[in-house]
């Protein structure tokens, strides 16, 4: 008996969903992230750009209120505003010395990275520091820096040096504040590597110390090598996290003393919404050229990404 004309007439009646089930499938899954990802993300972003080319005080509707200045606040930023330029050297300064979190975590992870007694005791000290508020951090290291009754000046000064308070000097604020904002930072980077140093391959170690590979050898041909996925996540967060640098700053000098230890989101914050500011055109400005500094690293990151997705394809 001949069954062609019915198989056909059926596969005829699936809808157009049925036939391309599994295409659609995952984009209906991820559809109401990308939503929530446009109104959240990307559309305040073009606001953002609209608000820079106004001056305007936040009061009242933009169309109304403000008044159109094109490319006068940037004008003004990039030429005319001192305080600008001390916010972008002092992100510069976080960029910098920040990175100096990736190092110190691989190497407390490489410590930690053993069997001995006590290690869990030791990884719960070291992990501290990520699961505390930034505000916390702030607290602790404003009092560690207190110049009569801090830890560090007791240090120092048992040493044999004169007591410096480093939040109240121009030349040192911004440096005390990177150095408390490592902390947690560190332990960031420590938790990614120890992750990565499980997924290590002991075949690889173990052929390698056969071939006569230790010590530092054997850290940079063989471990490093199979780290590098934890090495560029933790690459990725530490820039974007200097970048973006806000709270220690508030909470441990709020700026100061005179303006030495802002960066552009504070300097952004100041200008907009604090009680010096209400500027939110040249506010938006700020921000805008604080999103395309971030664009340019986001943007090799995802250029790094892609090609070693295309490598590994091959």
């Amino acid at each position: 008996m001949d069954t062609t004309y019915p198989l056909n007439k059926k596969m005829v009646k699936q809808s157009w969903y049925q036939k391309n089930k599994i295409a659609i499938t995952p984009w209906l899954f991820l559809a109401p992230g990308i939503v929530m990802f446009a109104i959240y993300v990307i559309f305040p972003i073009f606001q953002s750009f609209q608000i820079s080319l106004f001056k305007w005080d936040g009061l009242g509707s933009l169309s109304t209120h403000g008044e159109y200045v094109g490319m006068a606040n940037y004008e003004k930023l990039l030429t005319r505003d001192r305080s600008f330029n001390i916010s972008l050297w002092n992100n510069l300064k976080w960029l910098i010395f920040y990175l100096a979190s990736i190092p110190a975590g691989l190497f407390i992870a490489l410590f930690l990275n053993q069997t001995v007694r006590g290690i869990r005791l030791y990884k719960s000290l070291f992990f501290f520091p990520f699961v505390i508020s930034q505000i916390v951090v702030g607290l602790v290291f404003t009092w560690f820096y207190d110049p009569q009754y801090g830890l560090f000046n007791g240090i120092i000064g048992f040493i044999g040096f004169e007591p410096i308070n480093v939040l109240g000097d121009p030349a040192l604020s911004t440096y005390g504040i990177i150095a408390a904002g490592l902390w947690p930072q560190t332990a960031y980077c420590m938790i990614l590597y120890l992750t990565g140093l499980n997924s290590v391959d002991p075949e690889q170690i173990e052929a390698a110390r056969l071939d006569g590979a230790k010590g530092l050898k054997m850290l940079w041909y063989v471990i490093l090598p199979q780290l590098r996925p934890a090495t560029f996540i933790a690459f990725v967060v530490t820039v974007i996290g200097s970048l973006r640098s806000f709270d220690l700053i508030s909470i441990m000098t709020n700026g100061g003393p005179f303006g030495s230890s802002r960066v552009l989101s504070f300097y952004m914050f100041e200008k907009s919404l604090s009680e010096y500011g209400f500027k939110m055109g040249y506010g938006a400005a700020i921000a805008v050229i604080l999103f395309l500094i971030m664009m340019v690293f986001i943007g090799y990151f995802l250029w790094r990404m892609y090609q070693d997705e295309k490598v590994a394809n091959r």
